[in-house]
């Protein structure tokens, strides 16, 4: 009886195996295509969109660098915002101290010692904190409405005195900006201490506005930075911004600087140890950083011969193909780089990543292979046990 369950089931498995034998080896699970079938892919009646695979190369590179060189030329940078403006200014909102000094006759009240108004000793009248209007005027007694946006604390003083001169003996004025309104940046988004923040005549530059915040919630190299000034907007990622530099603007009253976090990563997939999506962590990752990250090519699956990277390129880009795109501005690109050939690591050294690039490793054509004998020896392992215990 045992040996005719034993049979039975040797027949099924050996049905189950001339069944997967039939539908051939790429019926059988993997982790992604082989690189025969990425390149039949590529022929033209099976390439609807338009891929082009390319072989890095020192030409191909040279190409490829040109291509980054100009993409980042034709960005619009944060130097683009950059005019002269002044933070020494009132404006409206702003809370001014203004103390009047007097000699002799006062014009607030009878001086000090005196019955009739006069006094050799100077005599000190402050008002009350003056708050600038929308309209950019004060009011003071005996002067009335006086315009002072655009001015300095030393520019209102004169015009202050000026108002008063002739009311009283020799007046003389000294203004301070208590609350500062107008000459003040606002940081916003991923900032540990977002907020207002007061421009001096240091000539704050974004850098320090950013450090005056607390600094970002995260690396830099995944900062976004966008400056708003006179209703423009300007973003550029932050690890890109050097002290002092163009881009480190001289901060104006008014700009509102906004920090996004925006991380620049890659997928990896295929045959490789550690599939996954990685961040790039740092300014400049090259292709040799990424496929090291990655873990390498797993020894037991992958092809070395064939590391892909898959990106869309401009359509100017290098390419061994000639097919309609539905995007004419971009065009689907695998470059293919064999790990066998010394050459490739000194070029995987200068090739760079761009965010959101796919990395591929390919599986090895010898994998289906070793599947479907793996599971013709699962299938059979029970008969060959089940003989070995009854001796036939």
């Amino acid at each position: 009886m045992m040996f005719a369950k034993s049979t039975r089931r040797a027949r099924s498995g050996a049905a189950i195996a001339g069944a997967l034998l039939a539908s051939g080896c790429a019926s059988l699970p993997a982790s992604g295509p082989t690189a025969h079938e990425i390149l039949r892919s590529t022929e033209a009646d099976r390439n609807a969109i338009g891929m082009r695979v390319v072989d890095v190369d020192s030409g191909v590179l040279a190409q490829v660098s040109a291509m980054d060189a100009g993409a980042q030329a034709g960005l619009t940078r944060l130097a683009a915002l950059a005019r002269a403006g002044r933070n020494d200014v009132v404006g409206p909102g702003d809370q001014l101290d203004i103390t009047v000094f007097e000699v002799g006759a006062s014009l607030f009240g009878t001086a000090r010692g005196s019955t009739e108004g006069y006094d050799a000793s100077a005599q000190a009248q402050r008002f009350p904190a003056v708050v600038v209007d929308a309209n950019g005027a004060i009011r003071l007694p005996y002067i009335g409405l006086l315009p002072v946006a655009g001015r300095t604390p030393s520019e209102i003083a004169t015009r202050i005195e000026g108002g008063y001169r002739g009311k009283s003996q020799n007046p003389q004025v000294v203004v301070t900006v208590r609350g500062n309104l107008s000459d003040t940046v606002y940081v916003t988004g991923d900032v540990r201490r977002p907020g207002r923040i007061e421009l001096s005549l240091q000539s704050e530059r974004l850098l320090d506005a950013i450090g005056t915040a607390g600094g970002t919630v995260a690396q830099t190299q995944d900062m976004v930075v966008r400056v708003t000034r006179d209703g423009r907007q300007v973003e550029q990622r932050l690890d890109r911004v050097r002290a002092a530099s163009p881009d480190d603007l001289v901060l104006v009253p008014g700009d509102r600087i906004e920090l996004i976090r925006q991380p620049q990563t890659y997928v990896v997939l295929g045959a490789a140890n550690r599939p996954s999506q990685v961040s790039f962590d740092q300014s400049n990752l090259t292709l040799a950083e990424a496929v090291a990250r990655a873990g390498g090519p797993n020894d037991a699956a992958a092809n070395p011969r064939a590391v892909f990277l898959f990106r869309y390129d401009p359509t100017s880009a290098p390419s061994t193909a000639s097919a309609a795109t539905p995007d004419a501005s971009q065009r689907p690109t695998i470059y293919r780089l064999n790990l066998l050939e010394p050459s490739s690591y000194f070029l995987a050294q200068r090739f760079a990543m761009r965010d959101k690039d796919v990395l591929y490793i390919s599986n090895a054509g010898i994998n289906r292979t070793a599947k479907f004998v793996s599971i013709i020896n699962q299938l059979f392992s029970p008969f060959v046990a089940v003989r070995t215990v009854t001796g036939h």
